[in-house]
């Protein structure tokens, strides 16, 4: 008897419907075989459903067992299989009807007594099974919440083969989740334990970061050990915008392809931060693996990707962030396939200026020769510091304002008020450019209709590309970070002291930083 039973494969941050067909032929021959480019975990699967089929107490098939999973030329990876190979096997035989099998997408992993594990990329799977006209998505209940984020397709969370198997004998027997999106995604919104108040002084380097949350802007803090590089850095996502429910489920897609996302939680209502260690692989940094996976510059789209000391980094490792913060996607290529992950990050990292850390430091003497200063700042390309829009030099902070004599800054709340406004300008601005949010996803094009400047604007960049000998790249961003401190002050033109305020931020641009 021959039965088909239909699965899902996930494709970068999509999925692709795999058609699971199972022949149990009398007669002749016995065992079990799998075709249609399985991997190990898929070919072992056997061993774990003829277990799980045994043990609750239904007849292991004893008869040719012929498992094709199409289309062909796709790989099967993983054990999220188990479930409807065991399910089209049972079907197979007899011994389970087939009436509504078709109508569902079924994945899940089995354990030897046939409870459920969770698997990874649900929500990507539901999506296509809603666009394919399935009636509903079976999976672990662990996975549920996360898939039942799509509308008008019924999802059921199981926890054991049996469930699933008196389920098809009388439907009745589950009931479909439902979650409101919308609510879940508000619930979620976190509130942040750590805020911009708690940081005494630095009021350029909070004013810097400011700019770089209301435009999107990449940033570098360079300054001393013991500054509080690391603590702004880790400030900076209570000052961004809260995530659009589109944002979200994009966010939510990766996490949950990378199987990142936490059981039984259903959305990434809050903005990513990364912060991997300076020991991280190119692959793992922008993805791949012989099945693609999401690197990290992935897992931190629509939030923030902090490179805690950045020349301890791996220049390699650096370099292949290059195009990938130019197009706000990575392309993954392998022999037999080629995969596209989405990368809007924003990227922060922080430095010091010298091995030992004192380099122009206003009362430490610095102890590094010349030359190694230079090679240090050396590990840092010119092409990538050119694609980091703010340069900010955090300085140490005085004893007055360290106990606290100075005046209480602002909290993150009243910050992340005026970032907000600036990001509303932005969206209304490029409500029609498809791809487009904010200033700093700007192509050249729409650079020209939105960052026009006065001649004396125009006088004023000139001067600086001139004696700081500035890249066209540079000019660019000083464009985009200028028409953000416009938005900031509410104007809409770019007047010359928001071009001299963008300028200021490229310190590694000027001679004593970069040679």
């Amino acid at each position: 008897m021959l039965v088909k039973v239909f699965g899902s494969a996930v494709h970068g941050v999509d999925a692709i419907t795999i058609t699971i067909e199972v022949d149990a032929t009398a007669g002749g021959q016995t065992g079990y075989f799998i075709v249609g480019l399985p991997d190990n975990a898929v070919k072992e699967s056997i061993e774990r459903i003829v277990s799980a089929i045994k043990n609750n107490g239904f007849e292991r098939p004893r008869t040719k067992i012929l498992v094709n999973m199409a289309p062909a030329d796709i790989r099967k990876a993983g054990s999220a299989y188990d479930l409807p190979i065991a399910l089209g096997m049972l079907a197979a035989s007899k011994q389970l009807p087939t009436d509504t099998l078709g109508d569902y997408i079924i994945m899940g992993e089995l354990s030897l007594d046939g409870s459920l594990q969770p698997i990874k990329g649900a929500l990507p799977m539901a999506i296509q099974a809603r666009s394919e006209g399935f009636k509903g998505m079976i999976l672990p209940k662990e996975n549920a919440r996360e898939a039942a984020l799509v509308n008008n397709l019924k999802v059921y969370g199981v926890s054991h083969i049996r469930e699933l198997i008196d389920f098809f004998y009388n439907e009745e027997t589950l009931q479909p989740l439902s979650v409101n999106t919308r609510e879940e995604f508000f619930e979620n919104q976190q509130f942040f334990d750590i805020d911009f108040n708690d940081v005494k002084g630095q009021e350029n380097v909070k004013r810097a970061l400011e700019i770089a949350a209301a435009g999107g802007h990449n940033a570098i803090l360079i300054g001393p050990p013991g500054a509080g590089k690391t603590m702004l850095a880790k400030r900076l996502p209570s000052i961004l915008p809260p995530l659009s429910l589109q944002e979200a489920l994009e966010t939510t897609k990766i996490h949950s392809v990378a199987g990142k996302l936490p059981m039984n939680t259903s959305l990434v209502a809050q903005r990513p931060f990364r912060s991997p260690h300076h020991t991280v692989s190119d692959a793992a940094l922008v993805g791949g693996g012989g099945i693609p996976q999401p690197g990290e510059i992935s897992l931190a789209h629509n939030g923030v990707l902090f490179l805690d000391e950045l020349p301890e980094f791996k220049r390699t490792v650096l370099e292949v962030m290059r195009q990938p913060m130019e197009e706000r996607r990575v392309t993954i290529s392998r022999a037999k396939v080629s995969v596209d992950f989405p990368a809007s990050f924003m990227l922060l990292a922080s430095m010091n200026p010298c091995p030992c850390g004192y380099y122009n430091h206003p009362e430490k003497e610095c102890t590094c020769a010349p030359i190694v200063v230079q090679r240090y700042l050396n590990k840092i390309s010119g092409p990538l510091l050119d694609r980091i829009d703010l340069h900010v030099e955090v300085t140490p902070v005085s004893f007055s304002e360290l106990s606290g004599a100075g005046s209480s800054g602002e909290t993150s709340a009243q910050v992340r008020e005026r970032v907000m406004k600036a990001r509303a300008i932005q969206s209304k601005r490029f409500e029609e450019k498809q791809g487009v949010y904010c200033n700093a996803q700007m192509g050249s094009k729409l650079l020209k209709e939105v960052c026009v400047i006065s001649s004396v604007g125009a006088n004023l960049l000139k001067t600086a590309m001139e004696r700081l000998n500035l890249s066209a790249r540079a000019y660019d961003r000083i464009l985009k970070v200028s028409r953000t401190i416009a938005d900031l002050a509410d104007s809409e033109d770019i007047r010359p002291e928001h071009l001299a305020e963008a300028i200021q931020y490229r310190s590694l641009d000027r001679e004593g930083w970069a040679g």
